[in-house]
């Protein structure tokens, strides 16, 4: 009898698989829209496991404390506005609709409130386009264009730590702790290349999957790999 799926066994769950929440310093979300717009210092600039952007830990004028993603060339103790008043100027927080057409955004919020959800990874960025009466649309870090409500908030620059992905993780180790600390299995081991009670791309005289690699949605776990519900297959047409 061969052993579970690597999938079966995540699915399952236990230590080795379990999401490592408890290392990271904060959502990095902004603060509930109360309409007011006051002033905030940046007190600090910390990094977040798991995460490549710097956060800025911000104090409000009234006392309230928040963790954002920290925009490129922000520093401590640098003054920040957050408002619908705020100036458009880099660092900034304010609403869609009162940044200018042609400006660099990040951690933009996809609904009124939610605290920052598109472009919020290190060096990508959102581009805003133009406006339609309360929408607002923007050219995501995908190139897809997306149209959101005005009153959806945004960071005004790029997100810092641009650049670390080009750094070479050189051993094995290096890629295992940056594993660990997303909550992702390293060393991964190929299906065709384990032994046919191992997986139902092993086996063989050669390395081949030996069956078809698109499966059904509701295919049993143990046989549950591949290309699942795949829509297409094969090279694209041009």
């Amino acid at each position: 009898m061969g052993k579970s799926l690597r999938q079966q066994r995540a699915g399952r769950g236990g230590s080795q698989f379990r999401n490592p929440g408890f290392i990271h310093v904060s959502p990095g979300k902004y603060l509930p829209n109360d309409g007011k717009t006051e002033k905030g210092i940046i007190k600090d600039l910390v990094h977040d496991p798991g995460r490549y952007v710097p956060l800025a830990y911000v104090i409000t004028e009234s006392g309230k404390e928040f963790f954002v993603p920290a925009a490129e060339g922000a520093y401590v103790g640098q003054e920040i506005q957050i408002g619908e008043n705020a100036e458009p100027n880099f660092g900034n927080i304010l609403p869609l609709n009162k940044i200018p057409e042609g400006t660099y955004v990040f951690n933009v919020e996809l609904r009124p409130g939610d605290g920052g959800k598109l472009a919020r990874q290190a060096g990508s960025y959102a581009l805003v386009l133009g406006k339609s009466g309360d929408k607002v649309r923007i050219r995501l870090p995908s190139k897809v264009e997306k149209e959101l409500d005005g009153n959806c908030r945004a960071t005004i620059g790029i997100p810092a730590g641009a650049g670390r992905i080009e750094k070479p993780l050189l051993k094995a180790s290096a890629s295992y702790y940056k594993s660990k600390a997303k909550a992702t299995k390293f060393p991964t081991v190929r299906g065709v290349a384990m032994n046919v009670a191992s997986h139902p791309f092993g086996g063989g005289s050669h390395q081949h999957e030996g069956r078809p690699t698109t499966v059904a949605r509701n295919t049993p776990p143990g046989r549950k790999v591949g290309h699942i519900a795949a829509r297409r297959t094969g090279k694209k047409k041009k």
